[in-house]
């Protein structure tokens, strides 16, 4: 509960199951967190025995994909105040009290990564991966005349139910694009949010989508084409209420 207002917290895990634990309490050791919700999509053998070692509450999600999983997630919370989360050690729980500081002033509040003084040495977040998150992030901002963005792909977010109820009628993605997609219907909803950086820690296991250089171009390309999409698919319904 954080000034009389309820905290949910999503979690999707995959594979995830030696770090979900501790991802779990530390957000309850905030003493902010009403409810912490497991989205297992399909994760490994083992996950739900060491969620069920916490007080989390899990929901199982069968259509594979980041995006499921998270959307599932968000029709399952319940509090005025909602956290998106990856339970794979990289993120911390104690960074909730920096997204709250925010919500009296803002509908959402975006993690980013970005920032090398809060970044643990090791990290997947090289110089190259930042640059493309900045590079994305400001052609974002140039197409839609939005505030400053400098990390579209962090999947530390805090949102105010009001804010997702205008914009998840529209949720489409169902891959890891759902985390761009989020901050392309923040942009072109104009609704308020600020940014802020979060603590990036050493993963827990392997990512599957940036475990090798190729697929770091491959994702890359799909991401810049994402965005050119959405911004010609927004123009277009504009165009369509002129008429």
């Amino acid at each position: 509960m954080f000034n009389g207002k309820q905290v949910s917290v999503v979690l999707a895990t995959y594979r995830e199951k030696n770090s979900i634990s501790r991802s779990i309490e530390e957000f309850f050791q905030t003493g902010l967190v009403d409810e912490v919700i497991v989205v297992n999509n399909n994760a490994e053998s083992g996950t739900d025995e060491e969620v069920k070692k916490t007080k989390a509450r899990i929901v199982h999600e069968s259509e594979q994909g980041y995006g499921y999983a998270f959307r599932r997630g968000i029709t399952e919370a319940v509090g005025d105040y909602v956290i998106l989360c990856e339970p794979d050690g990289t993120f911390c729980g104690k960074d909730l009290v920096r997204f709250l500081a925010y919500v009296s002033d803002f509908d959402v509040v975006l993690g980013s990564r970005t920032n090398r003084s809060t970044l643990e040495k090791g990290t997947d977040m090289g110089a190259l991966r930042r640059f493309g998150n900045v590079v994305y992030a400001k052609i974002i901002e140039i197409l839609f005349g939005a505030k400053t963005i400098t990390d579209i792909g962090c999947t530390y977010k805090l949102f105010t139910k009001d804010a997702l109820s205008k914009i998840g009628p529209e949720f489409k993605t169902n891959n890891p694009l759902f985390a761009t997609e989020l901050i392309l219907l923040l942009v072109s909803h104009k609704i308020s949010f600020v940014e802020i950086p979060v603590s990036f820690r050493r993963r827990i296991g392997h990512s599957t989508i940036i475990s090798h250089w190729y697929k770091w171009i491959i994702w890359g390309t799909r991401v810049f084409a994402y965005i050119w999409f959405f911004w010609i698919g927004w123009n277009f319904k504009k165009f369509k209420k002129l008429l």
